[in-house]
């Protein structure tokens, strides 16, 4: 008699070993993921003891943040189940897409603090720019792979800067100096794995750089974010005009200093607690909340996870099967760096104030979803390296 458990054939599904090793569903980068849950787990934590105390509904912010994350959750699955090589084929889509959409709130978006940033869609917020970090890295990673050579010509280059300009210039009319920073940093990684020559880097830098500078002269930039950058190069200052504006900043900086070696424990951060001494510190300042609360070690967990996530990002990058998805992982790369680096920054003091949010911690929807999607986006690039 033969038993049946012997004849029984394997399942089809994850990790089925009848399924070829270069099925996209065997090769997802589990440590990727995993740092990326744990992340989004301690944002969830952030948000909801940086908020609880500020709002009647102790749960509001984090019950939307929750809802959020469930969305981008879907987002990134969906991007993970198209081939890359499709989504570069509508690459110049999107652009457009991104492009009429930048337009559109810079006419007819909601004003919030001066600045035209979103479309208000009743309990959510729609903000184009944060979207537009991953059709724009889309579209310059499809133009770029389409040249074939070890060095980016200056025909190409300068086709790549001004793809990367335009959207630039719309989100800094808004105005939005923050998430312009980015599109920049992204471009410039993008263009270094390319092998754009430094002096065309030098010439991207400079032109960043003019294009603030005459936004600042012409006006757009409003005078709030003129005070943040004031307020900046004055902390010490006693001008009654400044206060509310190195008010925030200095009590985060207070708050991670209070913090010490291992915090104040959950939820009892006295700074954090308080109603008025960092405003929005759920979607600006949440590193600060990290700092009062879990202390010096809490803080190092976190970038810890960070550097693991940008780590196997890097890794992804030199495994991926062409250049499209080595410039797609680049940027990604570059923007989740930098974003970081100006988050930890502005709230230590050391940069100023933009109003970037920390990836997968800060309270957002748009950016949740939005790093989600470029997460899948690497994981695509991952999971199809064999193909």
């Amino acid at each position: 008699m033969t038993l049946t458990f012997l004849q029984r054939k394997p399942d089809s599904g994850l990790g089925n070993i009848r399924s070829s090793p270069s099925d996209p569903s065997r090769n997802i980068d589990w440590v990727l993921m995993t740092t990326l849950a744990a992340l989004a787990t301690i944002g969830c934590f952030v948000v909801y003891s940086a908020s609880r105390t500020k709002q009647d509904d102790p749960f509001l912010y984090v019950t939307r943040q929750v809802v959020f994350l469930i969305g981008a959750v879907i987002a990134m699955v969906v991007v993970m189940a198209i081939d890359y090589e499709m989504l570069r084929e509508r690459a110049r889509f999107f652009y457009g897409v991104t492009i009429m959409m930048l337009v559109l709130v810079n006419i007819a978006g909601t004003v919030s603090g001066g600045a035209r940033l979103s479309f208000d869609l009743g309990p959510l917020k729609l903000q184009p720019a944060e979207f537009a970090k991953a059709t724009v890295l889309l579209a310059l990673a499809a133009y770029l792979a389409e040249e074939r050579s070890d060095e980016v010509s200056y025909p190409r280059f300068l086709g790549g800067l001004i793809m990367v300009g335009v959207p630039s210039a719309l989100i800094i009319i808004q105005p939005d100096l923050g998430s312009a920073s980015v599109m920049v940093a992204m471009a410039m990684g993008v263009l270094l794995v390319a092998g754009a020559k430094p002096k065309y880097i030098a010439l991207i830098t400079l032109m960043s750089v003019a294009t603030v500078i005459a936004a600042v002269i012409s006006g757009i930039v409003n005078r709030y974010q003129l005070r943040r950058i004031e307020a900046f190069f004055n902390q010490d200052s006693s001008d009654d005009t400044l206060r509310d504006f190195i008010y925030q900043p200095r009590n985060a900086v207070r708050a991670i200093a209070t913090g010490g070696l291992t915090g104040k424990g959950w939820l009892e951060g006295p700074l954090t607690n308080a109603k008025n001494d960092i405003p929005v510190q759920w979607a600006d300042f949440p590193f600060s909340a990290i700092g009062e609360q879990f202390g010096l070690l809490g803080c190092a967990v976190v970038l810890g996870l960070f550097t693991i996530m940008l780590l196997r990002i890097w890794r992804i990058a030199h495994l991926s099967k062409d250049m499209f998805g080595t410039y797609l992982c680049a940027g990604v790369f570059t923007m989740i760096l930098w974003q970081v680096f100006q988050n930890v920054a502005m709230t230590l003091g050391i940069m100023p104030v933009t109003g970037l949010p920390m990836p997968f911690i800060s309270y957002g929807g748009s950016s949740l979803v939005t790093f989600f999607t470029l997460l899948g986006l690497v994981q695509n690039v991952h999971m199809r390296r064999y193909r």
